[in-house]
């Protein structure tokens, strides 16, 4: 199935006083994100994977442990990751519903402790890729880091929250301070009830 790419769900300006600029959603949406779509669509058409959903495109192109992956995978699962992270972003939702609160809290300890092991994991992914929240298939919630594009799709796992770490989600409005723009993501930016749906 072709790609297409998503409206945000709000304004290009709406995340502004939060710590995410309209400068930054019209480059990381309209032009990284597009690239992908557009780069996907090109890559898929005529082969196997042309009327294929996006999730099994994903999951059926993933090579575990390959250090380059293919350019039909890397497209489609970064097409992917980008759908959830505008999803999970946004000017409402700042209040965590209990239900979440309470899966954090039996996980780590306190709300704070799953922000700081989050935010330590993103600082420490070498060069671009991601930081997740995930549901294993045991329904236990772990903080993980892939690189690249890679994705929970890749790992049987259920993506609640992810962070894109690659520069172009932040040098715009934090330069090279990676943790300052995770502290923010989590402090300010997460759509705390778009999470706890995913649940």
């Amino acid at each position: 199935m072709a790609f297409t790419l998503p409206e945000l769900p709000y304004a290009h300006d709406a995340l502004a006083d939060l710590g995410m600029s309209k400068e930054t959603l019209e480059f990381h949406h309209d032009i990284h994100h597009k690239a992908y779509v557009d780069n996907g669509n090109k890559l898929i058409a005529g082969t196997e994977w042309e009327d294929k959903d996006l999730e099994n495109i994903v999951k059926g192109t993933y090579k575990a442990g390959a250090v380059a992956q293919s350019g039909i995978f890397n497209n489609a699962s970064q097409h992917w990751n980008h759908n959830l992270f505008w999803e999970i972003m946004g000017p409402t939702g700042k209040t965590m519903p209990a239900e979440l609160e309470k899966a954090l809290v039996d996980s780590f300890g306190s709300v704070e402790k799953f922000k700081e092991e989050f935010a330590a994991a993103g600082a420490a992914q070498f060069g671009s890729g991601w930081t997740w929240l995930v549901k294993d298939a045991s329904g236990t919630l772990k903080i993980t880091k892939t690189e690249n594009g890679v994705n929970p799709l890749c790992f049987n796992e259920t993506a609640l929250l992810g962070c894109d770490v690659w520069e172009h989600s932040y040098y715009i409005d934090f330069r090279n301070k990676r943790p300052a723009y995770l502290a923010n993501f989590l402090d300010k930016l997460v759509n705390w009830e778009a999470v706890a749906a995913r649940m």
